[in-house]
């Protein structure tokens, strides 16, 4: 049996890797280990440890990473508080190899534990192309890590053009897919109207009706410009005046910016047509994105979901800049105008056709068996 180790610190993570851990969980040829710390653990992100355990799978380790103020010093220090606490789970659980997901500061600190403590590092989504920090830190777990686990043959490329060994690089698809693909092709419709009514804040939206689904997190590169940048969007949906479902941003550095424009906006307007959430359930967040009218603001989550699910979608600014999109995806820059007419096109061209650029719902299962059964080394080499 091979411990395969994935520590999860947000809610983006979890979302990532939970088809995995479920491949993992029911593996004969594999042991789950599994540490939740970062903004996982917070109750101001939604508590995210609470719907990993309430699906059915129990932590190992709980670590505290966080230093809060979401400034760029923060975001360093919290990595350097990862880097301490990590090697001593670690140390307890001693995993065969530990699974790094994404992009997030907190894989950063994951990837560089286990590199210097001998540990074979997988990585998923790795060879993709963004804007903020998130692009400088891909890269590098990529150069941390032994096995590689893309989406897509595009990101593949990238790793090996980066001098990874293409023996090591596999291309699974996106486990972020995974979850869609089960969705999608189940006919019930499974929403909880109850659920959305009761977790949120502000207004009623009726998700039997035409509503958009809104996301908008801090760009790391362009921090103080947070507050500014929601307002435009905001300013968008009062003039769009549609039902909107809204989620609060992550804890990047220029959260408490963007979350001051939100409550600012809340506190000023009291729009009756938009309701807050910290966070949802997996499942949930993709029911409302296959059923929304259009999904608005800077996640990846219309790029690579959006695109499996056809869902129209309006992408605001820098942050996903030069991801690789499909046909459901416009771009528009921080301004108001601009933001509402892309919507008002999107939501009357209507659904897109599905594209598996970012996989076909298999990759957990893939991984799983991949991990069992692979020649880990620790030894790189650049190769050209």
């Amino acid at each position: 049996m091979r411990k395969v180790c994935v520590v999860v610190g947000s809610r983006a993570n979890y979302s990532s890797i939970k088809s995995f851990m479920r491949a993992a969980k029911a593996h004969p040829g594999l042991t789950l280990q599994l540490i939740v710390g970062a903004s996982a653990v917070l109750d101001r992100f939604g508590s995210v440890i609470d719907i990993i355990e309430r699906d059915g799978f129990t932590p190992d380790a709980r670590v505290s990473m966080i230093i809060e103020g979401e400034t760029p010093a923060t975001m360093a220090k919290s990595t350097g508080l990862g880097l301490l606490e990590l090697p001593t789970l670690f140390d307890l659980l001693k995993p065969d190899v530990v699974l790094s997901v994404g992009d997030r500061f907190e894989t950063m600190a994951t990837a560089v534990a286990a590199a210097y403590m001998n540990i074979p590092v997988a990585h998923t989504m790795g060879g993709e192309i963004s804007g903020t920090i998130d692009e400088s830190i891909r890269h590098a777990v990529t150069k941390l890590a032994h096995i590689h686990f893309p989406a897509n043959r595009p990101s593949a490329d990238r790793i090996v053009r980066m001098g990874e060994d293409p023996e090591t690089v596999h291309v699974v698809g996106c486990p972020r897919i995974d979850v869609v693909a089960d969705i999608a092709a189940d006919p019930a419709d499974g929403m909880d109207a109850a659920w959305l009514e009761r977790e949120g804040v502000g207004g009623h939206v009726d998700v039997g009706k035409p509503f958009l689904v809104v996301s908008q997190h801090p760009v790391t590169t362009e921090y103080g410009d947070g507050e500014r940048q929601i307002a435009e969007t905001l300013a968008a949906l009062g003039e769009l005046d549609m039902p909107t479902v809204m989620l609060w941003p992550n804890v990047d550095a220029g959260s408490e910016d963007v979350s001051r424009g939100m409550r600012k906006f809340r506190e000023r307007q009291h729009p009756e047509h938009i309701r807050f959430y910290k966070n949802f359930p997996v499942e949930t967040f993709v029911r409302l994105m296959r059923r929304a009218a259009c999904l608005v603001g800077n996640s990846s989550a219309p790029i690579r979901e959006g695109a499996f699910l056809g869902t129209p979608a309006v992408n605001i600014g820098t942050r996903q800049a030069g991801r690789d999109r499909g046909p459901n995806v416009v771009d528009v820059g921080y301004d108001r105008r601009e933001i509402a007419g892309a919507v008002r096109r999107q939501m009357a061209h209507g659904p897109f056709p599905s594209s598996h650029l970012y996989g076909d719902g298999g990759a957990g299962a893939r991984i799983a068996d991949i991990l069992a059964t692979a020649t880990l080394r620790l030894q790189k080499r650049m190769q050209f």
